[in-house]
C-alpha cells in the first residue's frame, strides 16, 4: 500500500474552491468558528492527532478543512479513479487503497483498516455514504482499537432495520405511520392490504437511500409490486422481508438535525425541509421549516428527535425523519445515523460546526453548550447540483475545462471541482452544494438563485437551470410545496420550452412514445450523443455493480450502497425509450 505525503496542499489550484467554501459565514451579529477551549488536551495538543477520512469528494474536502483548523492532521484515501484528486492534495496523507470500483477501495473495509495503521491514524471519519453506515466497520474500529467517528455497532444495527425503528420510535413516544408491525409474508399478503387500506407503501425492512419503497393503490397493483419489491430488497439488502405502511400524499419531508455527546446530552440544531425530490433524491433543502410548519409543530418535532436520541443511547451526529401532512400531523420515518449531505444549511444558521462536535463527541469530550444555547438565524437553503441535463434528467459525463463558483459574504459553495475534474460513472455524481444564508427566506432564496446565476461550468451540463426554476416556482416561493410538487415545476418548465413529457408523481419521467428515427427522450427529443453515451456507460456500470454486490458484500461492503448506484442509474435512464 503506498503513501505518500502532500506537503504542498497549498497549492491547491484557485478554482477548486470558493472564498467562503466550508466555513460559517462571518456576520457581525454572531461569532465565527472557532477553536473549542474543550478541544484540546492539558498543554495545547490536539485529543486526535491524526484523522483517516474514508470518503471522497467534497464531503471528504469539507472535513479535512475542519480537522486543518483544529489542528489535526489527516489522511486522504482514494481509489485509481482519484489520484489526484482535491481531497487527496488538501491531506497530509494519501493513501491508494483500490481499484475504482467502489467495492476495491471506498468499501472495502480491509483497505480502510491497513491505510488506517499504516498511517497511524487514531480515528476514521466515513462521511456520508459509502461505509458511513456501516455496522461491521464500527465493530471492527473498536476490535482495532481505533475511533469510528460515529454512532456504535447496536446502535447502527438497530436503526439498520426499519421495523425496529418503527418499534423504538413508538416507545419513544414519536407518532408512527399505520402499518404491519412484522414482515409481511406472501400467503397473508392480501389480507394485511386489506387490514391497512389503500394507498400504501410496500417497504423493505433493511437497507435506505429510497431504495425498496413502492406506493400501491390498488389490490391489482399487490402482487406485481410486492415481488418486484422483495426481488429488489434480495439483490440491495441480502433480505427480502417486507412491511406495509400507509401512504401520505402531498406530505412534506421534514428531519430534525441532532447531536450527542458520551455523556447523555442530546441536541438538535432544529429542522431542514427536504421535500424537494425526484425519485426520493433531495435537490433543494432549507432551514427553518417556518414557512411551512407553525412554531407548536416545529417545537414538537425537535423535542421528540431529542428525546428518540436519548431513547437509543445515541452518540454523534445523526437526523431523526417525519412526514408531515398540510395541517401540521406528523409521523416518524426514519433515523439516519450519519452526517447529511445538507447539514451545512444548519449550521449557517446556527453557527455550530457540525463535524468538530462530531469528533468532539468521538473523542469522548463533553458538550460545553446546552440546547437553550442554540439559536436560529435567519434563513439559509442549499441546492445540488448534479451532471444531468435538466429536461430529460440523462446523466452526462465529460471533463471540466472551466469552472467559475459563486463567491458572496453570504454564499458557501461546498465542493471538489477543479479544472480537469472529470465527471464519471463510478460514484455519487454530487458536483456540487451551493449554499445562501438570508435574514430571511426571501433574502435566502434571492441569495441562493444569484449564486446559481453565477455558478459556471464548462465541459459537463448541470441541472442549475432546473435548480432555478424550482427556486421561482410558485409552490416554493410560497413554501406550500411538498414531496410532489417537482413533478408540476417540471412539466410547466418543458411546457414554457415548447417540450412535451409525461410526468410521474414523483418527480420522475413516464416513458413516451414518439415517431422518428433514434434514440429518445422522455420529452420526445432526440438524445446528443454525450447524453446517448453517459446512459450506455451507465447501463455498463449497472450491470457491473449486479456482479460487485456479492463482492462487496463479502468484504465488509455495503451491498445496498451498489444497489443505490445501480438504481440511480436506473432512474437517470428511466427517460430514455430505446
Amino acid at each position: 500500500m503506498a503513501i505518500r505525503s502532500t506537503e504542498n496542499n497549498n497549492h491547491i489550484p484557485n478554482e477548486t474552491t470558493s472564498q467562503n467554501n466550508n466555513r460559517r459565514i462571518a456576520r457581525n451579529d454572531e461569532p465565527s468558528y472557532a477553536r473549542s477551549a474543550h478541544w484540546e488536551r492539558v498543554g495545547g495538543e490536539p485529543v486526535f492527532e491524526k484523522i483517516l477520512v474514508a470518503n471522497r469528494g467534497e464531503i471528504a474536502a469539507r472535513i479535512i478543512r475542519t480537522c486543518q483548523r483544529l489542528g489535526v492532521a489527516t489522511v486522504a484515501v482514494y481509489s485509481e479513479a482519484d489520484a489526484g484528486a482535491v481531497h487527496t492534495q488538501m491531506a497530509e496523507q494519501a493513501v491508494c487503497i483500490g481499484g475504482a470500483a467502489a467495492s476495491e477501495s471506498y468499501l472495502n473495509i480491509n483497505a480502510v483498516l491497513d491505510a488506517c495503521r499504516d498511517t497511524g491514524a487514531q480515528a476514521i471519519h466515513p462521511g456520508y455514504g459509502f461505509l458511513s453506515e456501516n455496522s461491521e466497520l464500527a465493530r471492527r474500529c473498536k476490535d482495532a482499537g481505533v475511533v469510528f467517528i460515529g454512532p456504535g455497532e447496536e446502535v447502527l444495527n438497530q436503526m439498520a432495520d426499519k421495523l425496529s425503528a418503527r418499534r423504538v420510535a413508538r416507545k419513544s413516544g414519536l407518532p408512527v405511520m399505520p402499518g404491519t408491525e412484522e414482515p409481511v409474508s406472501d400467503d397473508e399478503a392480501i389480507t394485511r392490504a386489506w387490514e391497512l387500506g389503500f394507498p400504501m407503501m410496500v417497504k423493505a425492512t433493511a437497507g435506505g437511500g429510497g431504495i425498496g419503497i413502492h406506493v400501491v393503490h390498488s389490490m391489482a397493483e399487490l402482487e406485481p409490486i410486492i415481488q418486484r419489491t422483495r426481488k429488489t430488497a434480495q439483490a440491495a439488502f441480502a433480505d427480502s422481508r417486507l412491511f406495509y405502511e400507509r401512504y401520505l400524499q402531498d406530505a412534506s419531508h421534514i428531519e430534525v438535525q441532532i447531536i450527542a455527546d458520551q455523556y447523555g446530552s442530546v441536541l438538535h440544531l432544529y429542522e431542514r425541509d427536504c421535500s424537494i425530490q425526484r425519485r426520493n433524491q433531495k435537490l433543494i433543502e432549507e432551514t427553518p421549516a417556518s414557512a411551512k410548519l407553525s412554531a407548536e409543530v416545529r417545537e414538537q418535532v425537535g423535542r421528540l428527535a431529542r428525546q428518540l436520541g436519548r431513547e437509543v443511547g445515541y452518540t454523534n451526529a445523526g437526523t431523526v425523519e417525519f412526514l408531515v401532512t398540510d395541517d401540521g400531523h406528523f409521523y416518524f420515518l426514519e433515523m439516519n445515523p450519519r452526517l447529511q449531505v445538507e447539514h451545512g444549511v444548519s449550521e449557517l444558521i446556527t453557527g455550530q460546526d457540525i463535524v468538530e462536535l462530531q469528533l468532539q463527541s468521538a473523542a469522548g469530550i463533553r458538550f460545553d453548550i446546552r440546547q437553550r444555547d442554540i439559536r436560529a438565524n435567519g434563513h439559509a437553503i442549499e441546492a445540488r447540483v448534479y451532471p444531468e441535463d435538466p429536461d430529460t434528467f440523462m446523466p452526462n459525463v465529460g471533463v471540466v475545462t472551466g469552472l467559475h463558483l459563486p463567491e458572496g459574504d453570504n454564499v458557501r459553495v461546498d465542493t471538489a471541482l477543479c479544472v480537469g475534474y472529470e465527471v464519471s460513472l463510478h460514484y455519487e455524481p454530487l458536483l456540487a452544494k451551493v449554499m445562501a444564508w438570508g435574514t430571511d427566506r426571501d433574502d435566502a432564496i434571492a441569495t441562493l438563485d444569484a449564486a446559481l446565476a453565477d455558478f459556471r461550468l464548462e465541459g459537463v451540463k448541470t441541472n442549475i437551470p432546473l435548480l432555478r426554476d424550482v427556486l421561482v416556482s410558485s409552490e416554493f416561493m410560497s413554501g406550500r410545496y411538498h414531496t410532489g410538487s417537482l413533478a408540476g415545476i417540471i412539466e410547466r418548465r418543458l411546457q414554457a420550452k415548447g417540450m412535451k413529457s409525461s410526468m410521474n408523481g414523483n418527480g420522475g419521467r413516464n416513458e413516451t412514445s414518439v415517431n422518428g428515427h433514434g434514440p429518445v427522450a422522455g420529452d420526445g427529443s432526440t438524445l446528443d450523443p454525450r447524453a446517448l453515451a453517459a446512459a450506455i456507460g451507465a447501463a455498463v456500470v449497472a450491470s457491473q455493480a449486479a456482479q460487485q454486490g456479492t463482492a462487496a458484500a463479502s468484504d465488509g461492503g455495503s451491498r445496498w450502497r451498489t444497489q443505490g448506484r445501480r438504481e440511480l442509474f436506473r432512474s437517470r435512464l428511466g427517460s430514455a425509450s430505446w
